[in-house]
């Protein structure tokens, strides 16, 4: 069966004469992401770019040039390459936009409608080939938000059902992160275990020795940066993990207290597999929000420990303790959370 948008391409109108008489370029778009679920083969960016070149080169629709989002959500347009093509529309320099079909270029009917209009505002001509719709026409009619709205509705359907197999997975005990923690790599045999990086691990080992030494935090980050230990983001960016790959640093040795107290609160290095630390409200949400300890699912001896219980016990006890100044990273006696004062008993009361 011929794909509609060859289809309509095919069936196309003559726009040789309304070309002649602009000159802007024509704007390609094609976007795909995850959600796109089994349409992946069909709505594949090469695909897209196939049919869009062709219809471009068969109505003179030239000089053109593609814009292409791979791997970008059609819930908003934060997406960098249609950010960086109505930046061009905004200048001027574009007469006419087309996509292969109405949700490749968004799956939010309200905004999509938003720049439906401001297209129409500056001039702009919006073509999507598989619904053979075409502004020049007046083809988007009272209808086209309708199938705006069942495009939405796909990708919240889609949303729930990735949640429900995403929640599936972690109260199972299996990983839910992206990435692992510092400390660890996943097993080339299978991605889905963590294994020990030996040259990690002695580093956070090292950061919980030292906070049972008395230091905090901020000491901790200087004696780090002093015998220049590379920063976990960098460190795990030159092995091709973690979340900062693409990230440039400027100093590849500045530890933060930020990231120290963050290693020293993973209960994933006693082993454990922790999910759900974080969730987003709907899949419209830009940011996570994180919830409190007592909903999070905890599986226990999934991946080999870094740090044993008693210490990690102890340094959350010096921690939790501790009454710092008010910069929040003052000195931390070495048998602060282990003195008691005699009378209260409150260990910030404690005498050294």
């Amino acid at each position: 069966m011929p794909d509609p948008a060859i289809q309509s391409a095919a069936n196309a109108p003559d726009c040789q004469k309304e070309q002649r008489m602009n000159k802007k370029l024509t704007a390609l778009y094609a976007r795909l992401s995850r959600e796109d679920g089994d349409k992946i083969e069909s709505c594949s960016i090469e695909t897209q770019k196939r049919i869009l070149t062709g219809y471009a080169e068969q109505n003179g629709l030239t000089p053109y040039r593609i814009w292409v989002d791979d791997g970008a959500s059609g819930k908003d347009f934060n997406r960098p390459g249609f950010q960086e093509m109505y930046a061009e529309i905004g200048k001027g320099n574009i007469g006419t936009v087309v996509v292969k079909e109405l949700d490749r270029f968004s799956r939010n009917y309200l905004e999509s409608g938003l720049y439906r209009e401001e297209f129409r505002k500056l001039g702009v001509r919006f073509i999507s080939l598989a619904e053979n719709l075409d502004s020049i026409n007046g083809d988007f009619d009272d209808f086209t938000p309708f199938r705006e709205v069942i495009n939405e509705f796909y990708l919240s359907q889609y949303s729930k059902k990735i949640k429900a197999a995403f929640r599936s997975r972690g109260m199972a005990g299996k990983h839910t992160a992206s990435s692992t923690p510092f400390g660890y790599l996943k097993s080339e045999t299978d991605k889905n275990q963590w294994v020990v990086d030996p040259v990690a691990a002695d580093i956070v080992r090292r950061i919980f020795r030292m906070t049972m030494e008395g230091m905090g935090p901020y000491q901790i980050c200087c004696a780090l940066k002093a015998d220049k230990v590379e920063m976990p983001g960098y460190y795990l960016a030159q092995k091709g993990a973690g979340l900062h790959q693409s990230h440039v640093f400027p100093d590849p040795y500045n530890w933060t207290s930020s990231s120290v107290c963050s290693i020293l609160k993973k209960k994933e290095y006693l082993g454990h597999t922790v999910n759900f630390k974080s969730k987003k409200d709907s899949y419209k949400d830009k940011k996570n929000t994180y919830v409190p300890e007592s909903e999070w699912v905890i599986s226990e001896n999934t991946h080999e420990p870094i740090i044993d219980q008693q210490t990690f016990d102890n340094v959350q006890r010096i921690r939790g303790n501790i009454k710092r100044r008010p910069d929040g990273w003052g000195y931390v006696h070495p048998l602060s959370g282990l003195l008691f004062c005699a009378d209260c008993p409150r260990p910030d009361r404690a005498l050294f």
